[in-house]
């Protein structure tokens, strides 16, 4: 993707963070992550490097009872390492940059088989390998492929197929048991019964240790639960796609499933640095989106215009004011933004320590919600996947 200029209203994404000084000892320590990194350190083991400079300290549960999963308040989306995103980094900056999250204080990392498919889990593996105990990786299964290729107009969540994806997950992230495993989406033609009791013995083997489910609805939830406690749903939800907020979170609050938000700065929109005239990279999977044309991405910059306010007499970034909203939510709530920069890295991670009182989360719901959103999220195919 093409660089853009910071916006010229406020405070942009870039420009604020050139402004502060945090952001300059980030940029500056690049040289220093150029050092092999240990493996195997304790968790006490934090580099001096990196004192005063953006970490997160504060844990939060996922799941309740058997199912409870206690991890960072904010986690790292591994996806957009190397896949679905405009100009990844080599092989070993990525795994330099999830060694900063790991020094930093993140423990959640979220990829998944269909990330390539294969090669992001493989990556993922390699970065984390020698932090085990210290970090959790969460992975995904159901899509169907066949020989190496996904079959976009089925799902494949049978028993057979999960123990498959399971085997195959954990010889490539170099792990003996996945801390958390997800349907990535419903498959209509397989009980979610069936699926339930799948994970439930895979967790009794030892192969998983928590059970999760990705874009369903409250009923599915319910009939998963009742087989095999959740500990987590993973849906989209930010300030721009609120529908969970009708059955599935009240549900999440009822039962104790934890909820963890992907896209949460809506694939960067929220960031401030896409404008109508960004040029994606043909492995962009965003220049597909309809939400990211450039009609619908002119119209709903309001909406950036409206965090850039929000967050300019507080100090604050779009992208912060955006997670940080996200974070107020709900104390179950453990959002996992991913980006394949240091600068951005050490932003996301500063929004874990923004207070909000509950007159500026209305203030800043409201403004936001006086704006209609331009576009799906997704084309036809992709949301006949997500149920409602």
């Amino acid at each position: 993707m093409e660089k853009q200029p910071d916006n010229a209203g406020g405070i942009g994404r870039r420009s604020f963070l050139k402004r502060t000084a945090w952001a300059g000892a980030a940029l500056c320590i690049a040289p220093t992550l150029e050092r092999v990194h240990a493996a195997g350190r304790t968790v006490t083991d934090r580099p001096e490097r990196l004192a005063g400079m953006a970490s997160i300290s504060r844990q939060r549960t996922l799941g309740s009872g058997s199912a409870a999963f206690t991890v960072s308040a904010m986690g790292f989306g591994c996806m957009g390492l190397n896949y679905h995103r405009s100009g990844h980094p080599d092989e070993q900056a990525c795994i330099r940059l999830v060694h900063e999250a790991i020094d930093r204080g993140v423990t959640l990392f979220d990829t998944a088989e269909s990330y390539g498919p294969f090669t992001n889990e493989r990556l993922v593996g390699k970065a984390l390998k020698g932090y085990a105990g210290r970090v959790n990786v969460t992975t995904k299964f159901g899509h169907k492929f066949v020989n190496g290729v996904q079959v976009k107009t089925e799902e494949d969540s049978t028993p057979a197929n999960i123990r498959k994806v399971c085997e195959n997950s954990l010889r490539s992230l170099g792990v003996e048991s996945i801390a958390l495993f997800y349907q990535h989406r419903s498959d209509p033609n397989t009980p979610i019964e069936a699926v339930a009791e799948t994970v439930a013995q895979l967790i009794r083997e030892g192969k998983v240790q928590h059970f999760g489910l990705c874009e369903v609805n409250a009923e599915t939830i319910r009939r998963a639960h009742a087989i095999c406690p959740v500990t987590a749903i993973q849906s989209e939800y930010h300030l721009m796609h609120r529908t969970v907020e009708e059955s599935v979170l009240p549900l999440c609050r009822e039962l104790g499933i934890g909820f963890v938000p992907y896209s949460p700065i809506n694939r960067g929109f929220l960031g401030g640095l896409i404008n109508e005239y960004t040029q994606f990279s043909p492995n962009d999977n965003r220049q597909t989106l309809p939400r990211f044309q450039p009609e619908a991405i002119r119209r709903n910059l309001r909406i950036v215009e409206v965090l850039n306010a929000f967050g300019r007499t507080r100090g604050y970034t779009p992208a912060q004011i955006a997670l940080a909203w996200l974070m107020h939510r709900g104390n179950f709530i453990v959002p996992i933004p991913g980006t394949t920069k240091l600068s951005h890295l050490e932003e996301n991670l500063r929004a874990a320590d923004i207070t909000l009182t509950a007159g500026e989360m209305r203030e800043l719901e409201a403004a936001v919600s006086a704006i209609p959103v331009t576009g799906s999220r997704y084309d036809a195919l992709q949301e006949s996947k997500v149920q409602r």
